[in-house]
């Protein structure tokens, strides 16, 4: 496993980060794996060199935060692993049980520390954007997560390149701890972020972690244009949100590019899929989410591939504009 630094802190971080949204809960999501389960996949993780967990409280409300605790106490030593984990999404009733308010995310910070049993969290990242806090309160919060040890780094998910810009530049005018990562929604049939997303994270130094690297296991290659098959999973079957990101008849066309290079190649399309993201300027950890233990082991396999120019082209000539999706 190769370590590389996130944007331009000193903070190194695995090739590949496990996603643990996939163990939790399955109360909150049928395809979510419970804990026995989840454990598997985090020992697998370590055992290839992974050191990077990402996280967020509202993945199976919580539940996700606190198996990803007990396995780092069971497993591993804490100063070993890099913890990120989330907040913006509703975690009850309350008018101010979500958002990015100073009381929420203070509330946020030490409720996800409590679950996760540690003092601090490595990367401590806002889920998306809440238009009803001004930033500064945002920025001014999160500075003091930062000062008071609770995050060692800030990262922000998912918002037009134009919005991280003002995050980024009110900050260093007021001289508050900055953004140093960005996980947003990127992969060959989604390359929207190349117009602005990434082209500003390079400029700023900000490492990008994308999420959905492989397309909601859509780039795996098993998917068919018929909505009566659009896969043989729980999650497959049930990803209305999936459905809405891609399936258009020119995102199977590239699944098709990726699914013949992978027979030349002789891996699996996913790896493909990933050797192509992992290529891509800018690009430090993608987020893999994963329900079999094979799956991780191809993964990190793919760390391997290189690919040369004109299989990149393959690849992505195809590619059409599609909808800015994944920011809300």
């Amino acid at each position: 496993m190769d370590y590389v630094s996130l944007g331009r802190t000193g903070l190194k971080v695995s090739r590949l980060c496990l996603g643990m949204m996939t163990y939790g809960s399955p109360s909150w999501c049928d395809w979510v794996l419970p804990e026995a389960e989840g454990r598997r996949f985090f020992r697998r993780a370590l055992e290839h060199g992974i050191n990077f967990f990402d996280t967020a409280d509202m993945y199976s409300l919580g539940v996700s935060e606190e198996i990803l605790g007990r396995a780092i106490k069971d497993m591993t030593r804490r100063d070993q692993v890099v913890v990120a984990t989330k907040a913006h999404f509703p975690m009850g009733d309350g008018p101010n049980d979500r958002g990015l308010s100073r009381k929420h995310l203070f509330d946020a910070i030490d409720g996800s520390l409590r679950r996760l049993g540690l003092d601090h969290v490595d990367l401590y990242q806002i889920h998306r954007l809440d238009p009803e806090t001004p930033i500064e309160e945002t920025l001014d919060a999160l500075n003091d997560i930062v000062r008071s040890g609770k995050a060692r780094y800030l990262g922000a998910s998912s918002m037009y390149a134009w919005q991280f810009a003002q995050l980024l530049y009110t900050a260093d005018r007021h001289g508050w701890a900055r953004f140093v990562s960005m996980q947003n929604h990127y992969n060959l049939v989604y390359r929207e972020e190349e117009r602005e997303m990434l082209p500003l994270c390079r400029a700023e130094g900000v490492g990008v972690i994308p999420w959905s690297p492989l397309a909601r296991g859509f780039l795996a290659g098993t998917r068919k244009p018929e909505s009566e098959a659009w896969g043989t999973t729980n999650r497959a079957q049930s990803d209305d949100f999936a459905h809405q990101l891609y399936y258009s008849a020119r995102d199977f066309e590239i699944v098709e590019r990726v699914t013949e290079l992978a027979a030349r190649r002789d891996v699996t399309p996913a790896q493909i899929a990933l050797a192509w993201l992992v290529r891509q300027p800018g690009v430090t950890a993608p987020i893999v989410g994963v329900s079999r233990l094979e799956q991780l082991d191809q993964l990190v396999a793919a760390l391997e591939i290189e690919l040369d120019d004109a299989e990149c082209v393959l690849l992505e000539e195809l590619y059409t504009p599609h909808p800015v999706l994944g920011h809300s």
